[in-house]
């Protein structure tokens, strides 16, 4: 037989998954997968949940870092994409103007009304690049201000409003931007009043640690930056698309209208790459500010059939599921059964964020036997305690979650937005149970720990 065969190749070498990635990728990664017990064989997905090869059922509390909104395959985004390839367009000839990319960006921007335009790129990272190179254009001013612990990508204008050193690391020179604590409005003041600032990049939750930014931030900073004629740019990459309980988490904050927005992950309803950075008219006209820059900013792929055909469907799903109403409903309800826990548990010290965008932070318990086995884990590693309650919810209760950053004590829960008051119980039961367990003072979860402790010291 000859020919391409995707079912026959899979079936061939799909037990050489982790040998592959070892030898031809991220080395690294299988690595880690193994250590943790991470390394499973994942045959089939759909919705919120994953299939193994014996075919126990997995719940997915992580949606690929945000990406499955509409949780996996749903079948409406799924049935767009097949008949948009059926269509055989004429795509990407790169001079004309197709239909789907006008009527992808005409309904978001039914959900900004303050913003004109949209630019289609290809990621988080690159929606946050144009956002980047439209504020520095359009004010004619070199600087963007951040926030330290703040995540807007990793490609090199990005990483320079990256605010995580464990990212930035090794891969200087940056571009010369300014880093404040979430929440400083003097400190932005401080910058703004240089006279330099083309704008102030902001997560309205960032994503790591799960930090709303305190009430009344945006709207004061949007006032301040537009009193020096600076813009505001919201990176709504990860709590976008309803993951918050609105739209836009900028939303939560009446009178918040960003002068550019960047989105992306969900959109893609988790088959085709896609980001889009939203913007005001006069922004785009300055930069498109004649014929002889029609492509002073453009993306091979941006705007392709595919992408924009899941996009419109993902928005529709969306409406026509209600799901933004149903994400601030469930995401209300686990919040509020997790809270109620802290005072049950002396290891877990906070429950925090909107919607289905959720940390769980842990402390330093009181007693004196959990102390003493919480100071050896941070004497070890700050973040590995977190890492002990990631792997049993996995290994004991098949549900996926994620440390939510390095050296972090905090788990941060951005399930599908899907999810529902089954996959609420199940996740409350299983935490429980893991809790139960790290409070009784011995058994497995601490065995663990200490693998944890002997495999980070061996890293120093």
């Amino acid at each position: 037989m000859t020919g391409f065969d995707l079912t026959r190749l899979l079936a061939e070498r799909g037990d050489e998954r982790y040998d592959l990635h070892a030898r031809h990728l991220n080395h690294q990664l299988p690595r880690m997968l193994h250590t943790l017990g991470f390394d499973k064989v994942y045959d089939r997905a759909e919705g919120a949940y994953f299939w193994d090869r014996d075919g126990r059922e997995y719940l997915d509390m992580l949606a690929g870092f945000g990406v499955m909104g509409l949780g996996r395959h749903h079948p409406v985004v799924r049935q767009a994409l097949h008949d948009v390839l059926d269509a055989g367009l004429a795509d990407l000839t790169r001079f004309d103007c197709q239909p789907l990319p006008g009527l992808l960006a005409e309904k978001l921007l039914g959900h900004a009304p303050h913003l004109d335009r949209v630019f289609f790129g290809n990621s988080g990272t690159e929606a946050v690049e144009t956002a980047l190179k439209f504020a520095r254009y359009a004010t004619g001013r070199p600087r963007i201000v951040y926030c330290t612990h703040a995540f807007h990508g990793l490609t090199t204008g990005s990483l320079s409003v990256n605010g995580e050193d464990g990212f930035r690391d090794g891969f200087a020179p940056l571009l010369p931007d300014t880093a404040i604590e979430l929440g400083d409005l003097a400190a932005l003041e401080r910058e703004v009043r240089r006279g330099d600032v083309a704008g102030f990049v902001v997560e309205p939750i960032q994503g790591k640690g799960v930090h709303p930014t305190p009430p009344g931030f945006l709207r004061a900073a949007q006032e301040l930056l537009h009193r020096h004629k600076a813009l505001l740019i919201a990176d709504e990459v990860q709590t976008g698309l309803g993951r918050t309980g609105d739209f836009f988490a900028y939303q939560h904050e009446e009178g918040v209208e960003p002068d550019l927005v960047c989105v992306a992950k969900a959109l893609s309803g988790g088959y085709v790459p896609v980001g889009a950075t939203l913007g005001k008219d006069w922004i785009f006209k300055k930069v498109y500010s004649s014929m002889d820059r029609v492509l002073v900013h453009s993306a091979s792929f941006g705007a392709n059939a595919q992408a924009m055909a899941a996009g419109l469907a993902v928005l529709t799903v969306m409406e026509d599921e209600e799901t933004v109403a149903h994400a601030r409903h469930t995401g209300d309800l686990l919040r509020s059964r997790l809270a109620a826990l802290v005072d049950r548990y002396e290891l877990l010290h906070d429950v925090r964020g909107r919607g289905l965008m959720i940390g769980i932070e842990f402390g330093r318990p009181k007693s004196l036997g959990l102390r003493s086995r919480w100071t050896m884990l941070q004497a070890a590693r700050k973040g590995l305690f977190a890492q002990m309650v990631v792997v049993p919810l996995l290994q004991r209760h098949r549900i996926l979650t994620q440390v939510s950053g390095d050296h972090l004590e905090v788990i941060k829960l951005i399930p599908p937005l899907i999810i529902g008051e089954r996959e609420v119980d199940r996740f409350v039961e299983a935490f429980t149970a893991v809790m139960d367990d790290a409070h009784g003072g011995g058994g497995l979860m601490w065995d663990f720990g200490r693998t944890l402790v002997k495999q980070a010291l061996q890293t120093h």
